[in-house]
C-alpha cells in the first residue's frame, strides 16, 4: 500500500491555489459593484489594477513552479532542495497574497472569498512543507525506498 508523502499535498495546495486566481478577489459596492479576479478579470463597475503583469499574475506563476516542487519532492527526485524550494516559495506566495491585500484592498472595495483561500492555502503549503523537510532531511536517501 502506497503512502501519502507530503510533497503530493503540497502539490495539491499549489493546483487549488492556482485555480483560486480565477475566483474573486476583489468586490466592490461602488457603481452597482463589482468584482476583480487576481488575474485581472473584471466584471461588473470596479475600480481596476493596472494592466500588465501584475501580484495577481506572479501567485499562478509561482504557485506552478510550487507544484512541480512538491511532486519533486514527493517522488524524491532531490528531495532535499525540493522541499527547501517548497518552503520557500510558499512563504513567498504568502507574502505576495498579503502584498496582494495591501495593494488593492481600499474603501469601497474589500477582500473577497478567492483571496482568503489563496492566502490560507500558501500559509498551508509552507506547513505541508516543513513536513516535506522533515521526511527528506530524516530519511537520507534520494529517491524513495519502494523504488
Amino acid at each position: 500500500m502506497a503512502r501519502a508523502l507530503p510533497g503530493w499535498f503540497v502539490a495539491l495546495c499549489a493546483v487549488v491555489l492556482a485555480v483560486s486566481a480565477w475566483l474573486p478577489w476583489l468586490r466592490s459596492t461602488a457603481d452597482g459593484g463589482g468584482r476583480a479576479n487576481a488575474i485581472g478579470g473584471v466584471a461588473g463597475a470596479m475600480p481596476v489594477p493596472p494592466p500588465g503583469f501584475g501580484v495577481g499574475q506572479l501567485i499562478v506563476l509561482l504557485s506552478s513552479v510550487l507544484v512541480v516542487a512538491g511532486a519533486m519532492s514527493a517522488r524524491g527526485i532531490s528531495a532535499r532542495w525540493a522541499s527547501s524550494a517548497a518552503l520557500a516559495i510558499s512563504v513567498l506566495l504568502a507574502v505576495l497574497a498579503a502584498w496582494y491585500y495591501r495593494l488593492y484592498v481600499y474603501p469601497p472595495v474589500s477582500a473577497a472569498y478567492g483571496l482568503y483561500l489563496a492566502g490560507a492555502l500558501a500559509l498551508v503549503a509552507a506547513l505541508l512543507s516543513v513536513w516535506a523537510m522533515f521526511t527528506a532531511w530524516r530519511s537520507g536517501q534520494a529517491v524513495p525506498a519502494d523504488r
